[in-house]
């Protein structure tokens, strides 16, 4: 029987913009790395198929706040392996502002270090102000940077394969290189990259990390439609999704040639009380603690650096001039969409992208989270979730404790874990050699 996904999206305040002001909050954020170990350990005692790690790589007034000081990723999660046996640990790393060799290395042992539960979300970076930190002064033209990332793709895979059938105990035996052949050098040339090879550490537990890809537009849904194995959306209703998910997975199927599924996970930000008048409640006490100026900022980047200065707060959002330059395209779109549908004025967008970046919110009770999850997962619009508590620790406890064991007496989600590695626990197949 199939089975609804969970991923833990962490954070170390909260997902909402001004969990950080709440009273409730952990005070150190995402640098106290005993709460964030002790948050991996509640994920797995409850199920979850993974935890996972986002990344930023520049730092201004529009940053989340939970960004403001937080540790780099692969190297907080090598650590969370040492603490946890089964939990799935994907991460993000950029395939703009890196190199295949790197990630291709760190990645592989990261898998090495969890015994094969290593992920990769394979971002292209859709900040512009991150390449003022890369030696450039504007970010990577959009469909440009995806096919970049293609061939950032093509490098790491031949990179991991350059280990394929070759024996480390016999090169240790040998005392050096048993064959000249093996490990073998790719010499890969494109039109981005020129990588020699072979990779310096030889083939991990999965051979590959599980991929994900996030992202919708249409350049966004090709490069996953090729290379994903798990794909992040933001989405808000639900014969969207639907219609999404349909699409994706038609357009894997011909790209990839075969029966390999791809898993849909959107995220959810989920306010639970014990009654839909305290979830509302404790949903409008974080909104009322949105700084405007701080919400406005988080908005202008979402939409290319608008200009937003100029318009009052009640302005209708169709007024409002908007390029989105060359920042995520899918997530723009959205935004739009949104505000077309709800005839929303700048202080409601402003309040729905600062509180939950434009998420799927979902306000109730246990049983209405449940429900709602449910339905969307039973009508093909999702295959599981990433979830995205808005305030730490309450709401991620909230969720664990009385979310998660509604779903699991429904038979929704799992009550063990599968044996083997992060692909077989989720019923993927291994990943092959190119």
């Amino acid at each position: 029987m199939k089975r609804m996904k969970l991923g833990y999206f962490l954070t170390g305040f909260g997902h909402h913009v001004a969990s950080c002001r709440h009273p409730e909050t952990q005070k150190q954020g995402s640098m106290d790395l005993n709460n964030i170990i002790k948050q991996a350990k509640i994920a797995e005692h409850a199920k979850f198929d993974f935890l996972f790690m986002s990344d930023t790589l520049y730092l201004d007034k529009k940053t989340h706040p939970d960004a403001f000081t937080s540790p780099e990723p692969i190297s907080f999660m090598s650590i969370i392996a040492t603490h946890t046996k089964h939990l799935g640990l994907v991460v993000t790393g950029s395939t703009t502002y890196s190199e295949p060799f790197h990630l291709a290395r760190v990645y592989a042992s990261l898998d090495h270090y969890s015994n094969g539960r290593a992920g990769w979300n394979i971002v292209t970076s859709g900040i512009s102000d991150t390449a003022k930190n890369f030696n450039g002064q504007t970010n990577i033209d959009h469909d440009l940077r995806y096919d970049q990332a293609d061939e950032f793709l093509d490098v790491t895979k031949q990179l991991w394969d350059s280990w394929r059938d070759v024996s480390p105990e016999k090169i240790h035996e040998a005392g050096g290189f048993y064959n000249v052949r093996e490990p073998k050098p790719i010499h890969f040339k494109g039109q981005f990259y020129s990588v020699r090879g072979p990779l310096n550490i030889e083939e991990s537990p999965q051979r590959y990390p599980l991929l994900v890809q996030a992202g919708s537009s249409k350049k966004g849904t090709e490069f996953a439609s090729k290379h994903a194995e798990v794909v992040f959306t933001a989405q808000n209703d639900i014969n969207d999704a639907i219609q999404f998910s349909n699409q994706l997975k038609a357009q894997t199927k011909i790209q990839r040639g075969d029966d390999q599924d791809v898993v849909i996970m959107p995220g959810i930000f989920p306010v639970i009380g014990s009654t839909r008048e305290e979830a509302e409640a404790r949903f409008q006490e974080l909104q009322d603690l949105i700084v405007p100026e701080v919400g406005l900022d988080l908005l202008s980047s979402y939409l290319g650096d608008a200009d937003l200065t100029g318009y009052a707060l009640d302005t209708p959002f169709d007024q409002i001039e908007i390029d989105g330059g060359d920042n995520i395209q899918s997530r723009v779109d959205l935004i739009k969409a949104t505000a077309k549908k709800n005839q929303s004025t700048l202080e409601d967008i402003m309040k729905f992208v600062a509180g939950a970046r434009g998420h799927h919110i979902i306000i109730g009770t246990a049983e209405d989270v449940a429900d709602r999850m449910e339905t969307w997962f039973t009508q093909g619009a999702a295959d599981g979730f990433n979830i995205m508590p808005p305030l730490n620790p309450t709401q991620f406890d909230l969720f664990v404790n009385e979310v998660v064991p509604i779903l699991q007496k429904r038979g929704l989600v799992q009550t063990e874990y599968n044996k083997g590695t992060l692909r077989e626990k989720l019923g993927l197949k291994q990943a092959v050699h190119i």
